[in-house]
């Protein structure tokens, strides 16, 4: 019998997700078995937008440019009565956030993904399989050996951890025995994506419509798309929403016959659930998997992704010596963000989704006397940075970094991954595994003043960025390494 082939990491679940996290993996030198059950990509758009973060983490794979061409930006995310008021309006995220890059993008799903997967068959020490399920695993005190079903019969596979990108109803959750936690918010909706041909005849910035007869979203979308998504009534049914005329029905008021061809109709429960566990044992679960959310905030794909990243240096960091204990931060760094992303969608979602004609009246009169009384939303909403976990200290630790950006060129690109330890004076300790700059060496010029302002804002002499771009911790350098050093290789 042959010996099962040996990874540090299976991956099942090659969507954004499981993708992001195999070559983030590889590029560490982590080496990475990401399988899908499918054949191919899935080739309907499903996530509409990203922000700046996520595009970062992009720009790490090399693949941020390709992704942006493809990108539509929107000044503005509007949410109108029926008569066309403004009871509340998000503003800036065709201004660059954080992350270096524009702070909202609404993209082309499958493009992405396309884009993602040539990136991560480039990598050494990454094995991608499609028409490979995952049928079981068997844990024991040094790794995980998993049963497959490939194309040539089952397999059998060896890794140290396994991470299950797998959807929303995983498997790999289920069969490690993880429960969900219901959020309580469950809503029926029409989704429909069409092809433009004429993009005058469409709305410019993305709209939801709090209409109590029938709530409507409208939202720009990448590679020549639009979307429409229409609430589905007490007593509709799925069939009768996806008949042709019907559609054709709710589309008219839009005036966009001819403007645009249907692509693809769905009706999709929006739902939201966080898993009570995000790691038991070797068993990970990321992506859809450990969380869902209503569409609303336009964050379901960027907080996979972002699982991904907070994950991927983590275990590569224990394949360098660090203690597997490093796994447990996984959850509580990620889970508050995630929780207040959820919060801000059920609070769109609950906005929009009210079809008694009297309450929505009153929720006309109330939202709107508040803007006239001048309330606004912030441009960026406040979701919780990583309040406990692989942070060192008092705030700024935990904060997310900010990418500074020249007419040339972007810091990421100039430091490189891994962690970096940025300091105003020069400091006499070493750390191989931590690339160190102070502010007057010549690579930082181009950012010089932004970082500056960053410092002086923060009031620190130096900070410690961990390799997904979150502030480690700020203060001594010399103590800031040594308080790194277990988080990266044994102590």
């Amino acid at each position: 019998m042959l010996a099962p082939e040996t990874f540090d990491v299976l991956v099942v679940g090659a969507g954004p997700t499981g993708v992001t996290l195999g070559a983030l993996l590889a590029q560490s030198g982590v080496s990475a078995l990401v399988i899908d059950r499918e054949a191919d990509i899935y080739p309907l758009p499903r996530a509409a937008h990203i922000d700046h973060e996520i595009v970062r983490v992009f720009q790490q794979l090399g693949i941020a440019d390709e992704v942006m061409a493809a990108t539509r930006a929107s000044a503005r995310y509007d949410f109108l009565t029926a008569g066309g008021e403004v009871l509340l309006r998000f503003e800036g995220a065709d201004r660059v956030g954080p992350g270096g890059w524009p702070a909202g993008n609404m993209i082309h799903q499958p493009s992405i993904e396309a884009s993602l997967r040539k990136a991560a068959r480039a990598l050494p020490g990454l094995t991608f399989r499609t028409s490979t399920a995952w049928l079981s695993s068997q844990e024991d005190e040094s790794g995980v050996t998993s049963t497959l079903r490939s194309p040539d019969g089952e397999i059998t596979v060896r890794s140290r951890f396994i991470v299950g990108c797998d959807g929303a109803r995983s498997p790999v959750r289920e069969a490690a025995g993880i429960e969900v936690d219901d959020m309580q918010f469950d809503e029926e909706w029409l989704v429909i994506d069409a092809l433009v041909h004429d993009y005058e005849r469409l709305p410019k910035i993305n709209l939801q419509i709090c209409d109590p007869a029938r709530p409507t979203t409208c939202v720009l979308m990448g590679s020549g798309r639009h979307r429409w998504e229409f609430m589905l009534r007490p007593g509709e049914t799925a069939e009768a929403m996806l008949d042709d005329a019907f559609i054709a029905g709710l589309l008219a008021p839009w005036n966009v016959a001819g403007a645009v061809t249907l692509e693809r109709k769905a009706v999709y429960r929006f739902n939201a659930r966080i898993a009570k566990q995000w790691r038991k044992g070797r068993t990970l679960v990321a992506g859809d998997a450990a969380h869902l959310m209503p569409p609303f905030a336009g964050q379901a794909m960027c907080s996979g992704i972002r699982d991904a990243a907070n994950l991927a240096w983590k275990l590569a960091a224990i394949k360098r010596g660090a203690s597997e204990s490093l796994l447990d931060t996984y959850q509580p760094e990620r889970e508050p963000n995630v929780r207040a992303i959820i919060g801000m969608a059920i609070m769109m979602g609950r906005t929009v989704c009210i079809t008694d004609p009297e309450a929505a009246s009153a929720r006309d009169q109330a939202m709107l006397a508040a803007r006239a009384a001048g309330s606004r939303p912030p441009d960026a909403p406040n979701y919780p940075p990583i309040m406990a976990g692989a942070i060192h200290g008092a705030a700024p630790a935990g904060q997310y970094f900010p990418q500074s950006v020249s007419s040339t060129s972007r810091l990421d690109d100039v430091l490189g991954a891994g962690a970096w330890l940025i300091s105003r004076a020069p400091f006499h300790a070493a750390d191989a595994a931590v690339r160190t700059v102070t502010l007057d060496n010549s690579l930082l010029a181009p950012f010089r003043d932004q970082l500056e302002g960053w410092f002086t804002r923060q009031n620190v002499d130096a900070v410690l960025i961990r390799p997904d771009r979150y502030v480690f911790g700020a203060g001594d350098p010399v103590e800031l390494l040594s308080a790194w050093s277990p988080h990266h290789a044994a102590a």
